[in-house]
């Protein structure tokens, strides 16, 4: 006993020193942010009598609220800076302090001094990454352009009435006068004409137009009460060098909206709209967003059966000329960052103003289970699989014991599938925006999985046993005879499964995350039921149980060249855990395996005999292996290096605005290491140069979207396409216009075709 506690103690001893020096080296100084990326800031007025200051603040970093402040030269009289509560938390170098994470939005209200067109603000904060590194105290000076005094807030006339017309003075202009502000060559006004119908009048000064294409709505805060679509007035035909053939407005437009209502009462609420405009002969403006607050009168209900057609509530960025007036100020900005156009769903996208309704539930059906049994012929799968297979042929005959291993295991894979869809549809519905896949978004889930890979592996080479008899995967729970064997088997067959999109489970996850709970729960019963058919049938057909292959010799060395996917599924998820945690967590989790097979190993070798003490031993020590893991969970996500040029860049919202605005064709790549559907793409389509030489002759960019980490980015444009997770492709076209969504398994002959169609 005492090499043995001996042996025990150097390799702890070795797993400690071994641990100290990767977890000191996830924190080093190198590994920080540049402090201008970690907190990004910006200031803007939108009004003379007050300056917003803004920090976009990066995934795990925060800032101090007693160590932000704000100084205005003397140009501005400035009151006490405008802070938001932030979340109280006990610093070991402040005590108790409250700190801001994801954004800070500070207000300076104050009082400009006549002629005063811009404000230099010194600007004074200090944050923090989670990984246990402090900034020092930061200043930043930031020179914010103030509105022109003309520009007050527009009232309108007659806001809230229930009846009248709009008044107010049209603005006029000569053409050949220098570009006016915005405020004042694009007039905007709007009213509740009743209580189911709202009218917003567009007055353009003399030598201005605007587009009508170019405009889009929405009602804030408005429960209930949405808007349709605006009717327009008859426009003046247009040829546009920007836009091609357009519809304007040279003189003024008087625009009826109707408004949808699920509820009579009456509400208060903000119109917000977002147009465009050009100066005849002259430049042209960025989209301007007006903000209008109205008070709306009780109306009546929309019938369940009336024909509605949704406003407009976005309009896609554009090229901004460089002779832009410098007068235009940040509220005249888009407030909105996404860039598909919403007149209409994307093709191919399942989505109408209920979700679920667009395709029935027996279409759901139909696709949750032709999708279940696609999911038995994906690579993640397979390894389990065959290890089913196994367990079927050891039995060598049907009959009631096949018929009950086959039931068992079936109920292992539908109350799996029903528990990770309950899950993330509860995550959804507390506004957690989750899709299918999503626990493998968390490092200690892929830890565990590598474990328990291994584990199986180590278990077919004969390094330890638990049972008498292989009934699957698991493998401390699966090769357990018996009924508990079989249904653990199905739970991990479900598990692994996660990586896996098939073809046909997008329109299925689809409705079932927009279904009623109810609904959504039985569709992933049925995609558990289309996994677990194959071994149904086995079960219960016994033609088919008679075709599997005799008990014999040739089964022992089956079982141990199975070991060997096992492994190479370990070495998979852990190449997915060092790209989310970086290559210091693949050496914590290969040093936790070492202990595994250790314990295991100790374990075997104790099966015949009494040591209780070393059995405890043993088990702790099998135990102490996760702790690598938990370590690795710990640390800061790794930096996704996504391959850049001309040709290839990083997804982000304005950058895609941006290219769109060039008028690029932009094809959109939503991938995640975790994705087995995604990597196979690439191999076959995206990593060629056939797609290379497709991007080169249409002038396109490829834009990758990194979804192996949460990324609240991503997973926003994945639910506005309709997508419940990767892979997801949208490709959009030259000129604007909604972009296409594609099939989750590509060709090449379909992205030719599919770039053919984006250069029309």
């Amino acid at each position: 006993m005492t090499p043995i506690r001996t042996l025990l103690a150097l390799l702890l001893l070795s797993l400690a020193s071994l641990l100290v020096p990767v977890a000191s080296a996830a924190i080093t100084q190198d590994d920080l942010l540049p402090v201008d990326d970690a907190f990004v800031l910006t200031a803007t007025a939108p009004a003379r009598d007050r300056i917003e200051i803004r920090w976009k603040i990066t995934d795990g970093y925060y800032l101090y609220r007693h160590r932000t402040g704000v100084d205005a030269d003397a140009g501005f009289a400035a009151q006490p800076l405008q802070l938001p509560k932030g979340k109280a938390y006990r610093d070991e170098f402040f005590g108790d302090v409250e700190t801001y994470r994801g954004e800070l939005v500070a207000t300076l209200p104050g009082r400009p001094a006549p002629g005063t067109d811009s404000v230099s603000l010194k600007i004074k904060y200090q944050g923090c990454a989670d990984a246990g590194i402090c900034y020092p105290p930061q200043t930043r000076t930031l020179k914010v352009a103030l509105p022109p005094a003309e520009d007050e807030a527009f009232v309108p006339l007659g806001a809230g009435a229930t009846g009248g017309s709009l008044l107010g003075p049209k603005p006029q202009a000569g053409t050949d006068a220098l570009p006016m502000p915005a405020e004042q060559a694009f007039a905007f006004e709007a009213i509740a004409f009743d209580g189911n119908q709202l009218l917003l009048r567009f007055s353009p000064a003399r030598g201005y137009y605007v587009y009508r294409d170019r405009t889009s709505m929405a009602l804030e805060g408005a429960s209930g009460v949405s808007l349709q679509a605006p009717r327009w007035p008859k426009g003046v035909a247009h040829h546009d060098e920007h836009f091609g053939d357009v519809t304007v407005y040279f003189d003024q437009a008087e625009v009826p909206v109707p408004l949808r209502r699920d509820r009579a009462n009456a509400l208060n609420a903000t119109l917000r709209v977002t147009f465009q405009g050009c100066q005849t002969d002259g430049i042209c403006y960025p989209p301007m967003t007006r903000r209008v607050k109205l008070a709306i009168p009780a109306g009546t209900v929309t019938p369940a059966d009336a024909v509605v057609s949704e406003a407009p509530a976005v309009v896609a960025p554009v090229a901004t000329p460089v002779d832009a007036p410098a007068e235009t100020t940040a509220e005249d900005a888009p407030t909105a960052t996404t860039n598909v156009e919403r007149t209409r769903p994307p093709k191919n996208v399942v989505a109408n103003t209920k979700g679920y309704g667009s395709i029935s539930l027996l279409t759901a059906f139909a696709f949750a289970l032709l999708g279940g049994l696609v999911l038995n012929l994906m690579p993640c799968v397979l390894p389990i699989l065959s290890l089913k297979a196994l367990s079927l042929a050891e039995s060598g005959r049907g009959g009631n014991d096949a018929r009950h291993r086959a039931l068992w295991y079936t109920a292992g894979v539908l109350v799996s599938f029903i528990a990770v869809g309950a899950i993330a549809i509860a995550l959804r519905y507390a506004g957690q925006a989750l899709g299918w896949g999503f626990q493998l978004q968390q490092p200690w889930v892929v830890g565990v999985l590598a474990y328990v890979m291994f584990a199986v592996g180590l278990s077919l080479s004969g390094v330890f046993t638990v049972g008498h008899r292989l009934a699957g995967a698991g493998h401390g729970l699966a090769t357990r005879s018996g009924p508990a064997g079989d249904f653990f088997t199905g739970v991990l067959a479900v598990v692994v499964a996660s990586p896996c999109t098939a073809p046909f489970m997008g329109v299925a996850l689809a409705y079932a995350f927009t279904a009623p709970g109810v609904l959504g729960l039985l569709v992933f019963a049925v995609l558990g039921l289309g996994l677990a058919l194959p071994f149904l049938l086995i079960g219960f057909v016994p033609a088919l149980a008679n075709r599997l292959p005799r008990p014999g010799v040739w089964m022992e060395t089956l079982k141990q060249v199975l070991a060997f996917p096992m492994y190479l599924t370990a070495a998979w998820l852990l190449w997915v855990l060092g790209n989310q945690r970086g290559v210091d967590a693949i050496g914590l989790a290969l040093a936790g395996l070492v202990v595994l097979t250790l314990g295991l190993w100790w374990w075997q070798r104790l099966r015949l005999r009494v040591a209780p003490l070393q059995r405890v031993l043993a088990g702790l020590l099998v135990v102490a292996s996760v702790l690598p893991l938990v370590v690795a969970h710990r640390m800061p996500k790794a930096s996704t290096l996504t391959p850049r040029g001309d040709d290839h860049v990083a997804y982000s919202a304005e950058t895609l605005g941006s290219l769109r605005a060039e008028g690029r064709i932009v094809f959109v790549d939503m991938t995640a290491d975790w994705c087995v559907t995604c990597k196979a793409n690439e191999k076959a389509v995206l990593n060629t140069s056939a797609f290379r030489d497709l991007l080169t002759t249409h002038d396109a960019v490829m834009m990758t979207g990194d979804w192996t980490n949460v990324d609240p980015a991503i997973t926003a444009f994945l639910e506005e396409h309709g997508a419940v997770g990767v892979p997801l492709y949208v490709m959009y076209p030259r000129g604007g216009g909604v972009g296409e969504v594609l099939p989750t398994v590509l060709t090449q002959d379909g992205m030719r075709q599919a770039f053919e169609r984006a250069a029309r």
